[in-house]
């Protein structure tokens, strides 16, 4: 398994500090084996550390409360200052009593969790800012090539734009059985995550909006707009409960709702944002007919790159021409727009005119799958491959 350097070099900072260190992010992202990692570097300077993982619950039967698992680490710990790693820590009614209550018996707690209930307002006034939190996300393309190298297997920019960056899929050879691992994984999600977590009664309804929003990723939406189109297709919806779904999944790091930043008003457009799945296999495993959202997939994949770099990202409503992304990093900025091609001489026009306006001093970009260089004197052309490959390029 690769060495996932860009979250190990944030965390290290705090491996001996009493701080709880939270690693969030959704299921089957890679948490668990940051975790590993930390243990590994961990283990060359001391061998007092506790791991439990709760979504083993046959190696963790025995330990049902939050007492159990500060019993279970005073059993096993040495006296010195202790490294407690609780993966999956959210399945323990109590579960901050006891990062509470080992962070005071000289213990550095890991915990990782596929929900952010790990960062609810009663967790954060519990322990009233003695924690800090990293979000994982699934594989970019560097790291998806690198494990297919591992794995001696080749990954195309073409596959990671449909099947996307969950690692384990890269384990198994045939698409049949790639494509079989996600369907479970998006079924666990549902199901665990957010049906059995909130406990939604109305769990058809439930399923086709999460389905539509799925589907329908790196759009403008707002939860009106998915009401009513609910409503003309016979599910009763209002849109405040699509709303609260929306959260739900938000919640669950799904998706993330990305704000639109509107150059005229010089203010954040509050009735419509986009959303961005976690990754697009969430949409592709909904396509019928290999009729896969290419489009759609490419500007969400660049946006998760994106914020993988460390930009904050948001939609920039020029004048009524959307540019994709504002993504801004260490005071600069960079105006990105995103078009699978721009062959057509309509489709060149109207990316391209996006940036009128824009000032000269900022950096303007545009990313497409063509080969030729469309660069302009204001203009960068970068092509997928580079941008996907290169994580200087931007």
């Amino acid at each position: 398994m690769i060495y996932r350097e860009k979250y190990l070099s944030e965390i290290r900072g705090f491996y001996h500090s009493d701080l709880i260190k939270i690693i969030t992010g959704v299921r089957r992202c890679g948490k668990s084996l940051v975790l590993e990692q930390i243990m590994g570097e961990l283990s060359k300077e001391t061998d007092n550390f506790v791991f439990l993982d709760f979504d083993d619950r046959i190696a963790t039967a025995d330990i049902e409360t939050w007492q159990d698992i500060v019993h279970y680490v005073q059993s096993k710990r040495k006296d010195c200052l202790c490294y407690v790693f609780l993966d999956e820590v959210q399945e323990i009614d109590g579960w901050a009593s006891a990062c509470r209550a080992l962070r005071r018996e000289n213990c550095s707690v890991f915990i990782t969790g596929s929900n952010s209930k790990l960062l609810s307002k009663e967790f954060t006034k519990e322990l009233s800012g003695r924690y800090v939190s990293f979000r994982i996300r699934p594989f970019v393309y560097l790291e998806l090539q690198e494990y297919a190298r591992q794995l001696n297997t080749e990954c195309s920019v073409t596959d990671y734009l449909i099947w996307g960056g969950f690692p384990k899929r890269m384990e198994f050879p045939a698409l049949s059985e790639q494509k079989r691992y996600l369907s479970d994984l998006n079924e666990t999600i549902i199901v665990n995550d957010l049906i059995s977590r909130y406990k939604i009664r109305k769990q058809n309804e439930f399923r086709k909006v999460v389905n539509f929003i799925l589907i329908s990723n790196s759009r403008i939406y707002s939860a009106k707009s998915i009401s009513d189109h609910m409503n003309g297709n016979g599910i009763a919806v209002t849109p405040n409960t699509v709303q609260k779904w929306i959260a739900y999944m938000e919640s669950a790091y799904i998706i993330d709702e990305v704000s639109r930043y509107s150059k005229k008003a010089k203010k954040e457009l509050e009735q419509s944002r986009k959303i961005y799945d976690c990754d697009v296999s969430l949409n592709s495993i909904r396509c019928k007919d290999n009729r896969f959202d290419l489009t759609h997939n490419m500007e969400n994949i660049i946006y998760n790159e994106l914020v993988y770099r460390g930009f904050s990202v948001t939609v920039f409503d020029n004048n009524g021409k959307e540019i994709d992304f504002l993504a801004e990093k260490d005071r600069k900025k960079t105006y990105v727009q995103v078009a699978y091609s721009v062959v057509e001489e309509k489709t060149w026009k109207r990316e391209f005119e996006a940036f009128s306006g824009i000032p000269v001093y900022d950096r303007k970009v545009i990313i497409t799958n063509d080969d030729v260089d469309y660069s302009t004197s204001s203009v960068e052309h970068i092509r997928l491959t580079d941008f996907l490959q290169n994580i200087s390029v931007i």
